[in-house]
């Protein structure tokens, strides 16, 4: 393994594991909470406007299409961007253009335009790829090294938090009337993104007058083993793919869970989005069991053993094999995906050094599986049944149980 080899002088990043980061720690953790309701609120959006509009299961992903395509797009820009300026600079940016996004919902629910919704995802969206390409290194970064995945693991638990409330909101706002005219389908979006962006806006102005750390990677001095261009790093390539599948096959199960569920169940939106609740409240826990668990298990070996249940879980709802039974299956995958998106994220910035930031803003750019992918679960949908479409991601993570075990190794 290629080690960070200090210089006497060289080093002089404002960075200092011994030191407490309490407060900006819980700072940079507010934004994983806020992001987290604004993906599970799309879970929603999509069966949604399947009804207002009648759309189709492949058109309504358009919503994921629309928000995760600007994590591809700005991802690299956002990168950029922060190593010129910084993280702090970086995060006020993504959260501006978060409430951007958020407050022009409002006109185009007035006007009633699905595709000038479409765009304020897309701005919305743009701030999140802001947010993730500084707030994960640099929660990770906040302490001792050899932390770095449960601190990044704690951190993501209260984007647990976060994506609880998306399915809530859909039932308490969206969900409230179940035969709504396109006016009112629009409408019922309004209050929930005008409140968010409120929230936005108030912890931007948190950020600005609270002094945080700066990251001065280009202090460090690397072995000649490190020194090799990102291209060569074959744990972070891998972990590229790995993100790509894991949101991919993440978005997949989660925007049609309702789907699933009105069908498997014969119930309506409603229950189907408490039921969805339930399922975010177990990845929560989730999320904290995990961070738990690497204190005793390796990351990487805990994220390929959670793979493996994935897959079962899967094959279970796939060929509905307990019945209507085969949805408990589907909330229990809440759990064991919990951890991913951290884990492979940790595991993939491992040891860059300087090219940390340039290799966070690749992995997030690989969140773009989440525009790719439910698509064409639609298409599955539309042409086979819900629950076959299933067999989809159940492929992606058998790819994501291997990088887990043997392609996230450090050579």
């Amino acid at each position: 393994m290629a080690q960070l080899t200090p210089q006497s002088n060289a080093i002089k990043s404002s960075i200092d594991p011994s030191k407490n980061y309490l407060v900006p720690f819980i700072l940079v953790t507010s934004l994983f909470f806020l992001w987290g309701f604004a993906i599970s609120m799309l879970d929603v959006l999509n069966k949604h406007f399947q009804e207002v509009l009648t759309l189709s299961a492949a058109a309504s992903t358009l919503v994921q299409v629309s928000t995760f395509a600007a994590y591809f797009i700005m991802a690299l820009p956002a990168g950029l961007f922060m190593k010129r300026f910084g993280y702090k600079k970086g995060i006020l940016a993504g959260l501006s253009l978060y409430a951007l996004g958020a407050f022009m919902v409002f006109p185009s629910s007035q006007m009633q335009s699905w595709e000038l919704f479409l765009i304020s995802l897309f701005i919305l969206a743009c701030g999140l790829a802001f947010l993730e390409t500084a707030a994960n290194p640099y929660a990770s970064v906040l302490g001792k090294p050899e932390t770095s995945e449960q601190r990044l693991n704690l951190a993501q638990s209260f984007n647990g938090l976060g994506v609880i409330t998306g399915p809530l909101v859909g039932a308490r706002f969206v969900f409230s009337n179940e035969h709504q005219s396109v006016a009112e389908g629009f409408a019922s979006v309004q209050t929930p993104y005008m409140i968010v962006g409120s929230v936005v806006a108030l912890v931007a102005v948190f950020f600005i007058f609270t002094p945080l750390p700066e990251v001065e990677e280009e202090g460090l001095v690397l072995d000649k083993s490190e020194r090799k261009p990102l291209i060569q790093q074959r744990h972070f390539v891998l972990a590229v793919v790995a993100q790509f599948f894991n949101v991919g096959a993440q978005i997949c199960v989660w925007s049609l869970f309702i789907n699933y569920a009105t069908e498997s169940l014969s119930i309506n939106n409603q229950t189907a989005s408490y039921w969805l609740t339930v399922g975010m409240v177990i990845f929560m826990i989730g999320r904290f069991f995990g961070t738990f668990l690497m204190k005793f298990v390796k990351a990487s070996y805990l994220l390929g053993y959670y793979c493996l249940s994935i897959v079962g879980l899967l094959l279970v709802v796939s060929f509905n094999l307990f019945g209507t039974y085969s949805i408990y299956a589907l909330v229990a995958f809440f759990f064991f995906q919990s951890i991913t998106f951290p884990t492979i994220f940790a595991l993939g910035i491992k040891d860059l050094g300087s090219q940390t930031k340039k290799a966070s803003s690749y992995i997030i750019m690989a969140i773009v599986g989440g525009a790719v992918f439910p698509p064409l679960m639609g298409y599955l949908i539309d042409a086979l049944s819900t629950s076959m479409a299933f067999l989809l991601p159940a492929l992606l993570f058998s790819y994501i149980g291997w990088y887990g075990f043997k392609g996230s190794q450090l050579r």
